[in-house]
């Protein structure tokens, strides 16, 4: 059997290129994500095999250059540089060739191996754009291998192409660009003297050193100076040198003649027999098409909100069944365990704590899914990149970026997303204060969190209209995180809006492998944190609802009363009538209440009820949402474990819902002022830290808790005054 050789590779490409759908292609579920080392940059790896080679795969976080303007540049730059894989696949959209090549041309003047993935010729055959790969290659001199990553066409061919390229063994060099007789002299001056003094040399080509500091990139100007801190003021006089002569001869900076010098490179390499396109002056691509449409001012928000809608209607029809039966399978497994194990704390944890706990958030699985399915449709097919877009014309009325628009689809704008990724989204943002404005909007949104909870409560309350009332909640969170920015942008973060420049990517069919895999990852997520952060959080929370343990006196009262009904000790295996039954059902619940009620969180929920009752909420409920800081889906879990210990005879079916439809402090209008509360109050302990670390301050942190907390109980109380005096409880 042949040995197995190892090549390591990198993934660049813009957004938008297709990088994302070929990782998933190349490595499937051989992947596992993480952040870069001291940045909060997604850090993605995986690895396929092929010919006998274990191919490690590094996608590199979608960048339109190498400059270091973002931390995702930054990242991808130090990367390619320090790391050095064996080659670099440059994923390029060839529907928009001349843009895409930027990146490459950058990643040609840093000497490294590249390999161009010419991706998505099918949607450039569609428009008419017909490329010649062996001609691109060989002005390029590097590899050009057409395919589309969607389908898995050409991925054979691409990592033959890795495997030659690896095999090669002599270094990529430097693909010469010429910026013009003046800034040409000065690179050639300015890398002989970087040359001599030997500065950086292990990292980066010497011209590319020069061109970088003539680029004005204070990052690369910092290393030069760690490196040489004698030799970085006689350097920067020349390039400052340099700078003020282009300023007074031709009025520009030297960054932008650079920039287009490389344009006028890449349009020199497609002009000379690259690019055939059909002369067809009616053209209008069928992605236009459909945008005249979609995207139009009026029909447009409506084809938005029916698509929407129609979500929610496809998740929880579809749902509905296994999540019965995931309720049913759970119930049943804790009358098996209350059935063998022997009464004692250990049966009340394994039962009431950990099975019905964790239980209760595993039974919405199915729900959780279903509607990351749909999501996956809408993003992998281009079209939330349009409902960006559109929203762009709503955000700039409210002070924010159309950018914002991400970062709250991203939270859970449509449901199921996460506000961590969220907030690490605002990054994009230029304004400090649009970007303030959305990192504290953006847990408004519906994460993946708060749908258990909000479909708990809607699949109980309001049965006969569940997709609707999920719409209508999508939409409130929408005009609440709104106004609040409006609010924000208006008192403590005023500023102009600044402009916003999207690339609106072209309708695709998504495969189903690709939305199996995204699916996968984002329930994977769910269920991970189900069974660990939620586990812990489930048997600390029992912890605290059990201890300290009811007083003696009290436990002999409620002996007693049993002793005189008659009641057989347990041990004792005889028949009792069904009216006994029932008396001795009550006295175990009001037991199981009192036990509740004395414990150190019952005691904390009952201090609350205070201000609570205003809202509508119970001190179970309290117990509840104090647990909830930690993370939403506790929510449940805490109910579940607080109405298993409070209250035991609820009917037949033993559910959480059953529990909560037989208390009589539940009504739709209660249950209606809890979902907005959980939809609203203090992020969790992951989105704030995550808040703190973007805003730079612990202040933004704890003010997060406090506002958002404080407008959660104004609203919810608001609403629950307000149906309850119109009798709709």
């Amino acid at each position: 059997m042949r040995a197995e050789k190892q090549i390591k590779i990198a993934l660049a490409g813009n957004p938008n290129a297709g990088k994302t759908t070929l990782f998933n292609r190349l490595t499937g579920a051989n992947q596992h994500v993480g952040n870069y080392p001291g940045v909060t940059v997604e850090k993605k790896e995986g690895e396929c095999r092929f010919n006998h080679h274990l191919i490690r795969v590094v996608d590199l976080p979608g960048t339109y250059s190498l400059t270091a303007y973002s931390e995702e540049e930054v990242v991808a730059r130090d990367y390619l540089v320090r790391e050095r894989p064996e080659a670099v696949v440059n994923i390029v959209d060839a529907s928009n060739l001349e843009r895409n090549l930027y990146l490459s041309c950058q990643l040609l003047e840093l000497g490294l191996p590249v390999i161009i993935a010419l991706n998505m010729i099918d949607v450039a055959d569609d428009r008419g754009v017909k490329i010649e790969a062996a001609k691109l290659s060989e002005l390029l001199g590097v590899p050009v291998v057409p395919m589309i990553a969607r389908r898995g066409q050409g991925v054979d061919a691409l990592l033959a192409a890795v495997l030659r390229l690896a095999a090669t063994p002599a270094p990529s060099a430097p693909r010469p660009v010429s910026y013009g007789e003046d800034l040409d002299r000065a690179i050639i001056s300015l890398a002989g003297r970087i040359e001599a003094e030997n500065v950086l040399a292990d990292l980066y080509p010497a011209p590319w050193v020069a061109m970088k500091l003539l680029e004005g990139d204070a990052r690369l100007a910092a290393q030069v100076k760690e490196a040489a801190p004698e030799f970085i003021p006689t350097v920067m006089a020349e390039v400052n040198g340099v700078i003020a002569h282009l300023d007074a001869t031709v009025a520009s900076t030297t960054e932008a003649m650079i920039a287009d010098h490389r344009y006028g490179f890449i349009r020199s390499v497609v002009r000379q027999g690259v690019i055939t396109v059909q002369s067809d002056e009616d053209r209008i691509y069928i992605s236009d098409r459909i945008d005249q449409v979609l995207t139009h001012r009026v029909a447009g928000p409506l084809f938005m909100l029916a698509i929407l809608l129609g979500l929610y209607y496809f998740t929880f029809t579809y749902s509905e069944m296994p999540v019965d039966w995931l309720m049913r399978g759970f119930n049943w497994l804790a009358d098996a365990v209350a059935a063998i194990l022997p009464d004692g704390y250990l049966k009340s944890l394994m039962v009431n704590g950990i099975i019905r706990g964790v239980g209760g958030v595993f039974s919405f699985v199915p729900i959780i899914m279903f509607m990351f399915f749909g999501i996956a449709i809408l993003e992998d097919s281009g079209y939330l990149a349009r409902v960006a877009f559109m929203m762009d014309r709503v955000f700039r009325t409210f002070g924010l970026h159309g950018s914002s628009v991400m970062s709250f689809i991203i939270s859970g704008g449509i449901a199921g997303g996460c506000a961590v990724p969220g907030v690490l989204a605002t990054r994009t943002l230029r304004s400090p204060r649009e970007r303030m404005a959305t990192l504290l909007t953006t847990p408004f949104m519906n994460c993946g969190a708060k749908l258990p909870v909000m479909a708990l409560f809607i699949s109980t309350f309001f049965t006969q209209g569940k997709a609707r009332m999920m719409f209508l909640l999508t939409i409130i969170s929408w005009v609440c995180a709104l106004l609040v920015a409006k609010f924000l942008r208006s008192t403590i973060l005023k500023g102009v809006p600044t402009p916003f420049v999207m690339e609106l990517p072209p309708y695709r069919f998504p495969t189903l492998r690709g939305l199996l895999l995204h699916t996968w990852e984002r329930t994977g997520d769910y269920l991970r944190k189900a069974g660990t952060v939620i586990l812990a959080a489930s048997v600390l929370i029992w912890a605290m609802m059990t201890f300290p343990a009811l007083p003696t006196a009290q436990k002999a009262v409620f002996a007693a009363r049993r002793q005189a009904l008659g009641a057989p000790a347990a041990t004792v295996a005889v028949a009792i009538s069904p009216a006994m039954k029932a008396q001795l059902g009550r006295i175990d619940a009001e037991e199981a209440e009192a036990v509740l009620a004395h414990s150190l969180a019952g005691r904390f929920g009952h201090f609350l009820e205070g201000v609570s009752r205003f809202t509508g909420f119970d001190w179970r409920t309290n117990i509840a949402l104090v647990g909830g800081v930690a993370a939403k889906e506790i929510v449940i879990s805490t109910l579940g474990t607080a109405y298993s210990l409070g209250e035991v005879a609820v009917g037949n079916d033993g559910s959480l819902a059953a529990a909560l439809r037989h208390n009589p402090a539940w009504n739709r209008v209660s249950a209606f002022s809890l979902i907005l509360f959980v939809m609203f109050y203090s992020p969790c302990i992951a989105t704030i830290a995550c808040i703190v670390r973007e805003s730079g301050s612990w202040r933004w942190g704890a003010f997060a808790m406090t506002f958002n907390t404080l407008f959660a109980f104004l609203l919810s109380t608001l609403v629950y005054q307000a149906g309850m005096a119109l009798g709709l409880g």
